[in-house]
Parts: structure tokens; C-alpha cells; sequence
């Protein structure tokens, strides 16, 4: 009992290194391997290879997977060179296999000793995460170690000697169960390195072996596929093209697994490398076959997974949920959903002069239905930063964090102001047919200038964090006040001078210039984040200095 649960224990702790090596890797490199990927996807042989590279470093082609389903779901890359790239991850994936296949019981310690003296030392520098990935490739190569040592008592065990003789030899059911150990590990390379070193100890036959490894290949493009059931139709296709292939190279491959088992005996002397080579050669003959109908294949998926044509703009477009393993990459897509929240808020700000000019009730209506969009868009990179915040940041990715919440909070005030605005000039102006005298609309036109142009500088501040471009943003608040009061005067002035048109509207005329005043507020908010982590906020905002010697620092 004490030996199978020490066979369970090593099993565990072989799956678990593997995630850990892999969202090691993923938050350390995940932007510069998304770029690696995405600057790859021109001729197939180089496709092929980052692929490869990629998984080997990620350890893992699900991970690769579902890196390369965001760009295909995003539009950024087409399918047919997408599935060569996952033919090639499929190859790195049985590459580390092999290499892990190697005795390497030297190299587990000194890889253990020095992550832990990195991850402790500096645990959220990039050391510490390299500390990290130290951590698990040295506990993945002690895992096999574990395992070896904990099958050998089991092996000479008569019962489990006699399990053995009577284990059926159905490939159906192989294929089944190794399947299923690939989905619940959610690691093909953890169940094969299972498999091979289980049949090097004689725990289990290598025609069952053989049969095991078909079913983890399976299950890997199983768990690919299991993903991204949530996420859109064009994402779900890149893992759906992987699993037809899977399915057709075992098929393909399952008349021949007797054959394979006399060249591997005829060729490989030890069983641990005659599964691991077999996985190799699979994965490899997989890809060069399939190279010459991944076009056709993508065509048919781009048919039958076609997107629906319309689109709810209250939908995020950006917020990838498989980037949150990654804060860096997940920090970006909040960004650029924020910006499109912004884009959203840019058109209701644009329409309010329009609406007032033409009294046009339906042009208001629209825009005021648009705060929906700014208030979905809001509560869904809300709640995606949230998640974010359960990983650990960095200092600068903390800081990006608050300065995207910060955003978007303002974003949805501003939303939330127009729709009270313009409802506002609903009720107080079209419907009573009034109109603001010409000194007055030209006043409101002027301050509608100066928030569009402050409300582009936000977004290139927020886009950018320039702290002199944060500086300037800020220091448009005080100007926008000293505007409202002179021109809240004049209309006081105009008042007196019983001028009928200022008498009619002087309510919705001063609410207007407040909100717009409101409005600005929110938009200069959105410099704080930005000048505060670089010491040029003082109680009253700004320094007297105006930012001596910042003018070349980047936030």
C-alpha cells in the first residue's frame, strides 16, 4: 500500500512540476514568445520550427495551442499557417520527452537548489521567476526518479504480475484511457513520460504502452479543444483543425502498431526510449503528412466556423481569457478593450454639439443607448482584472493594473454624465423648441473643443504614460475651470441684458458648462496614475519645478 501511494505521490508531483515549468516560462516570456509565434507565420517550414521552439521552452503544445487560437480568433493570423505551427508544437512537445527520457538524476538537484536560492532572494524579479522554472524542471526530473523507484517493489508483487498477464489488448480501450490521463494531468508530456518509464520498470506492456502514447496525443488535442469552448467561433477553430488531425494520424497509424513494436525492438534497445522514440516518430510523420492539406483542411474549418456576422458592440473583443495566465499579456488586452470603451465614449461626447445644433431626438437617443455599451464594457474588464490581480505582478505590471481600472472607472462616469446630459437637452431644449443665444452656443462650442482634444490626450496618456504629455493633461484642468467661470459670468451678463433666448435656456445653459467642466475632471484624472509613481504629484497636484528633469522618463 505504502509503495502505491508513493507511486501516486511521484505522479502528482510530476504533473504538478510541469505546470509549474510552464507558467514559469509563460509569465516571464509569454509576450516575447507571442511575438515570436506571430512574426513566424509566413513560409511553413519556419512555422514549423517556432512551434517547436516554443513548446520545447513552454513545455507544453496546449499552451502553445491556445496562444496561437487568440490570434486566429483575433483575425491576426489565418488558419492554415496557425495549424502548422501546432504541427510543429506537437513535434517540441515529444522532443522534450525525449530529452527528459535521458538520465538526468545529476542535473535534479543542482536545478532545485539554485531556483529555490533565486525564487527566495528576489521572487518577483525576472530571477525569481527564472528560480521558478529551475524549480520544476528539477522536480520533473526527481518525479521520474520517484516513479522508477516506487514501481520496482510493485513489479515483483505477484498480484500485480498476474493484473498485468490479464490487461486486454484493445487498442480502443488504450487509446480511451490514455486520453482520459492526458485530460485529467492536462499534460500529454507528463502521461508519456508515465507511460514509457512505467514500461521500462515492466509495469506495463509495451504494445499497451504504445497504444497509451496514441491516447495522450489524442487527449492533448482533447484538452486544447475543452479550452476554449467559451470563447468565440474563430478562436474554437485552430484546436478543432488539431483534433481532426489527431484523429486521422491515429487511425492512420493504428493498423501498423504491431509493426512499430518490432522496428522499435529491432532498433531501440531500451523500452524507455523505444516509447519516447515512438512518440517522436509519430508526432513527426503526423506533421509531414498533414503538411499538404492544412490549407484545405483550413478552408473547410473557416466555412463550417464561420463567424455570426453581427457583432454586439457591448461583447469585449480583446479580453483573452487565456492570456491570464500571463499578467504582462493579459494587462494588454485590458488595455486595448479600455481604449475601445473610450472609443465608445469619444462618440458620445463628439454627438452632444450635433444633437444641440439639429434638435435631433433620435441622434440623441442613440448616444444615450451607448452608455449601455460603456457600462458592459466596464463591468467585463472589471471583472477581467480582477482575475489578472489573482497572479502575482511585478511592480510595473501592478502599477499598469491600477492605471487600466483607473481608466475605465473615469470612462464610465464620463458615459454616465453625457447620457445625463443629453437627456437633459431632451427635456429642457428640442422638446420645448428653445434655442441657446449665439454668444452662448459659441461658447459651448469652444469648451466642446478643448474636452475633445483633452479627452485624445488622455487616451494617448493612458496609451503611452509620457508624464510630460500626464503633465500637460493635468494642468488643462485648471485652464477648462478658469473657462467655465468666465463664461458662466458672461452668461450672467447676458441675463442682465435681457437677452431671450440666454433668459429660456440659462438653466440647461449653466448645468451644460458645469457638466462639461465634470467631464474634463474625469479626463485630467486619468494623469494621476501616471505622474504620482514618478514623484510629480505634491498635495496641490502639481510641483512648482513643471516636471524639471522628467521629460525623458517613460512610465
Amino acid at each position: 500500500m505504502l509503495h502505491l501511494l508513493n507511486l501516486f505521490a511521484a505522479i502528482a508531483l510530476l504533473i504538478w512540476a510541469t505546470q509549474l515549468v510552464r507558467t514559469g516560462v509563460l509569465r516571464l516570456f509569454g509576450e516575447s514568445l507571442r511575438r515570436m509565434l506571430a512574426a513566424s507565420m509566413g513560409a511553413w517550414p519556419k512555422a514549423m520550427l517556432s512551434g517547436m521552439v516554443v513548446t520545447c521552452i513552454v513545455q507544453s503544445s496546449t499552451a502553445t495551442s491556445l496562444i496561437v487560437s487568440s490570434f486566429v480568433g483575433k483575425g491576426l493570423v489565418a488558419t492554415a499557417p496557425a495549424l502548422v505551427v501546432m504541427l510543429g508544437a506537437d513535434i517540441g512537445t515529444s522532443v522534450m520527452a525525449l530529452v527528459y527520457s535521458f538520465d538526468l538524476s545529476w542535473l535534479s538537484p543542482l536545478l532545485i537548489f539554485a531556483g529555490v536560492v533565486a525564487h527566495l532572494s528576489r521572487e518577483k524579479s525576472s530571477t525569481g521567476q527564472l528560480g521558478q522554472i529551475g524549480i520544476g524542471l528539477g522536480l520533473i526530473t526527481l518525479a521520474l526518479q520517484l516513479i522508477v523507484g516506487s514501481t520496482r517493489p510493485l513489479v515483483e508483487a505477484p498480484l500485480v504480475r498476474t493484473l498485468l498477464v490479464s490487461i486486454p489488448n484493445d487498442l480502443g480501450i488504450e487509446l480511451a484511457v490514455g486520453a482520459v490521463l492526458a485530460i485529467l494531468s492536462y499534460s500529454s508530456l507528463a502521461v508519456v513520460l508515465l507511460v514509457a518509464t512505467l514500461a521500462d520498470q515492466g509495469l506495463v506492456p509495451v504494445p499497451t504502452a504504445l497504444g497509451l502514447v496514441l491516447g495522450a496525443n489524442l487527449g492533448r488535442a482533447l484538452v486544447a479543444v475543452l479550452s476554449v469552448l467559451r470563447s468565440d467561433v474563430a478562436t474554437r477553430r485552430l484546436p478543432m483543425g488539431t483534433l481532426v488531425f489527431k484523429i486521422a494520424a491515429c487511425a492512420l497509424a493504428a493498423p501498423f502498431m504491431a509493426t512499430f513494436h518490432v522496428w522499435l525492438q529491432e532498433g531501440v534497445p531500451q523500452v524507455l526510449q523505444q516509447i519516447v522514440v515512438f512518440n517522436l516518430i509519430f508526432n513527426a510523420a503526423q506533421a509531414l503528412l498533414f503538411v499538404p492539406v492544412v490549407k484545405p483542411l483550413a478552408q473547410a474549418l473557416e466555412r463550417w466556423m464561420a463567424p455570426p456576422p453581427q457583432i454586439d458592440e457591448r461583447t469585449p473583443r480583446h479580453l483573452d481569457r487565456l492570456a491570464l495566465d500571463t499578467p504582462s499579456l493579459a494587462l494588454s488586452c485590458a488595455a486595448r478593450e479600455a481604449l475601445r470603451q473610450a472609443d465608445a465614449v469619444e462618440t458620445m461626447l463628439r454627438g452632444i454639439v450635433p444633437v444641440i445644433r439639429g434638435n435631433d431626438l433620435g441622434e440623441a437617443e442613440r448616444l444615450r443607448d451607448m452608455d449601455d455599451v460603456v457600462d458592459a464594457l466596464y463591468s467585463a474588464i472589471k471583472l477581467y482584472l480582477t482575475q489578472i490581480s489573482r497572479q502575482p505582478l511585478s511592480e510595473r505590471e501592478s502599477q499598469r493594473w491600477t492605471e487600466i481600472v483607473s481608466f475605465t472607472i473615469n470612462m464610465e462616469q464620463i458615459g454616465d454624465i453625457i447620457e445625463r446630459v443629453l437627456q437633459d437637452v431632451e427635456d429642457k431644449k428640442i422638446r420645448k423648441q428653445r434655442r441657446f443665444s449665439e454668444a452662448g452656443m459659441a461658447e459651448i462650442i469652444h469648451l466642446h473643443e478643448r474636452l475633445m482634444a483633452n479627452l485624445r490626450l488622455g487616451m494617448s496618456v493612458f496609451l503611452d504614460g509620457h508624464p510630460r504629455d500626464a503633465q500637460r493633461l493635468l494642468e488643462e484642468k485648471a485652464r477648462f475651470r478658469e473657462l467655465e467661470h468666465a463664461y458662466a459670468g458672461k452668461h450672467l451678463d447676458r441675463l442682465k441684458e435681457n437677452t431671450a433666448d440666454s433668459i429660456e435656456t440659462s438653466s440647461l445653459h449653466l448645468d451644460l458648462i458645469s457638466d462639461l467642466k465634470r467631464i474634463n475632471s474625469h479626463i485630467c484624472s486619468i494623469a494621476y496614475p501616471i505622474l504620482e509613481p514618478a514623484g510629480a504629484l505634491a498635495k496641490t497636484r502639481l510641483r512648482p519645478s513643471r516636471m524639471a528633469g522628467l521629460d525623458d522618463i517613460r512610465g
